[in-house]
């Protein structure tokens, strides 16, 4: 009798493998994944993840090459990365979340919040905003790195004013880590919990998301490697990726300590559960009967309002481009650290997006010929619908 259930039960998923040969997608999905092989094999990359929304729901995934490089580990959907300057999409929408309680307001002085003075020295009648670190306008700059506040406090760097541009603040963009690095002490002073706690209660957890800030707390076992290419040495591990923390926390302060979780760029989370987020903010700050920020704060978060360059602009933690996919306008975000190179762009109107992750690559153009690739081939075909 068992002999005959599981002849059976193989005879069922026999015919549904047919079924699914012959089923209308199967050809596109056998198709881009053709391509995006030859894409990893072109540009020389370690592991690729990509996922496609579209029509408001995900319809494609795939994981190619190798989660861990040296032990042949293959790279699976359940993996974790660390997706670098995205996480900064998930600051500006903590910052949003406690400025609709009134714990904060987008115009207030930066020095103020954080209890040490934030001036430019050349402008110091003019105040820093929260807006202004979200935004990238706020003249503070990475010139000195970015990886502790102490760098821009005057009381403990005597050379802090060397982190600031000779222009002043609000008057153009420059991109800064060290600013976004400031908005987690932020997040921290205004709502008494510490950063990476505030990120999974408030963001991660309601959308029912895994990942965080906070490595030691994670699976180390879902960990994709990140590798960096050394032309002459080939590809090396980036170990610092997933650094624990340990006994640096320690010593901890609230409200001041938050860079050790870089908040500029230390979010870990798998390319599925990114796209998930995506769908939130592609739903003006709501996903799946859950809303995280009001609709306006949605849109003011993708505003096109600060010129980047020729083909982009800032809002509040997310941007608009129109060069990642030639001709096409989309909003979101890139990333890059360790050697992984990663991005979440999507069409908030014609809602599809793309979630794409390299953890290794010798040529970095792969991210927007992949971007490119999965447009053509899943929304292309769309475009005589408008």
């Amino acid at each position: 009798m068992r002999r005959s259930n599981r002849a059976s039960r193989a005879l069922v998923l026999g015919a549904a493998f047919l079924l699914a040969l012959s089923a209308p997608g199967f050809t596109v999905a056998a198709d881009i994944g053709e391509k995006l092989s030859a894409l990893m094999a072109e540009h020389d990359a370690v592991g690729l993840a990509v996922v496609v929304v579209r029509d408001n729901e995900i319809v494609y995934r795939q994981s190619l090459g190798w989660k861990d490089r040296q032990a042949r580990i293959p790279l699976e959907e359940g993996d974790v990365f660390r997706i670098a300057s995205i996480s900064k999409s998930f600051a500006a929408a903590s910052i949003l979340q406690l400025v609709e309680q009134g714990r904060l307001s987008l115009d207030d002085d930066v020095g103020e919040l954080l209890g040490f003075p934030v001036r430019n020295p050349g402008f110091p009648d003019h105040s820093i905003t929260l807006r202004m670190l979200l935004n990238h306008t706020s003249s503070i700059t990475d010139s000195q790195r970015y990886g502790s506040l102490d760098i821009i406090n005057p009381d403990a760097n005597d050379s802090w004013s060397e982190s600031y541009s000779e222009y002043a603040p609000g008057e153009q963009y420059e991109y800064s880590n060290l600013g976004y690095n400031m908005v987690g002490a932020i997040i921290e002073q205004a709502s008494g919990q510490r950063f990476d706690r505030y990120v999974k209660e408030h963001v991660l957890e309601p959308l029912e998301l895994y990942g965080g800030h906070w490595p030691d707390a994670l699976d180390a076992d879902r960990f994709a490697r990140i590798y960096r290419y050394h032309e002459g040495e080939g590809f090396v591990r980036s170990d610092a990726a997933y650094a624990l923390l340990g006994e640096r926390l320690e010593d901890y302060r609230l409200g001041y300590s938050a860079p050790l979780f870089s908040p500029t760029g230390g979010m870990k989370i798998t390319a599925s559960d990114l796209a998930r987020y995506m769908l939130m903010h592609m739903n003006q700050g709501e996903w799946a009967g859950v809303r995280i920020i009001s609709q306006a704060h949605a849109a003011l978060m993708q505003a096109a309002t600060v010129p980047v360059d020729d083909s982009a602009r800032y809002g509040l933690g997310l941007r608009t481009d129109n060069s990642l996919v030639p001709g096409v306008t989309l909003v979101g975000h890139t990333g890059s650290a360790y050697g992984l190179y990663s991005s979440m762009f999507f069409d908030a109107d014609r809602k599809y997006g793309f979630v794409v992750i390299t953890n290794g690559v010798r040529d970095p153009d792969l991210r927007a010929a992949v971007n490119q690739a999965l447009h053509a081939h899943f929304i292309g075909p769309l475009s005589s619908r408008n």
